[in-house]
């Protein structure tokens, strides 16, 4: 498809100069996000309670499974904002796709180019980890759909875990 390389441009340009967004450039380490409470499990109807409809409530979404507080870019992501879609659910695909299409916006990686891949990484690293808070993942990335636990999650190889803020 002949432009598709312009949209992850596009996207990677307008979050470079953003204002009051701190950005991470080649070389350079993100910084890790401030501590908040600590991490907790959301069910895909918990996390659409935080989709940036309701003016005194976090805004929370969800990348690869891990729920990042974006109520700081709330320019972005806040009701009526350009990035709402994203909001209140797990958008790995549409991040990585750099789509706002309906149907894009879901968890599943099925299907996704290696091209797309990479940008999904890289946008995780460079913009959702470098700027917002953790404060969980989602039930998909520990649960299985039977609701049996996740034998590869391991909590020490995730991001911002601390085994001390658990107990």
């Amino acid at each position: 498809m002949a432009g598709a390389w312009l949209r992850p441009l596009a996207l990677a340009l307008a979050l470079a100069l953003a204002p009051g967004l701190p950005a991470v450039r080649a070389g350079q380490t993100p910084r890790p996000a401030e501590r908040g409470p600590p991490v907790r499990l959301f069910t895909e109807e918990e996390l659409a309670h935080y989709g940036g409809e309701e003016e005194d409530q976090p805004i929370y979404m969800a990348v690869k499974g891990v729920v990042f507080d974006v109520t700081s870019g709330k320019e972005f992501y806040g009701r009526g904002a350009p990035y709402n879609a994203l909001a209140g659910k797990d958008s790995t695909r549409g991040v990585a796709k750099m789509s706002l299409d309906p149907a894009d916006l879901t968890h599943d990686t099925t299907g996704l180019t290696a091209e797309e891949l990479k940008a999904l990484d890289d946008v995780f690293t460079k913009v959702y980890k470098a700027k917002y808070p953790i404060v969980g993942y989602t039930a998909r990335r520990i649960l299985n759909e039977d609701g049996s636990p996740n034998l590869d999650f391991k909590p020490e190889d995730q991001p911002h875990f601390d085994i001390k803020d658990e107990l």
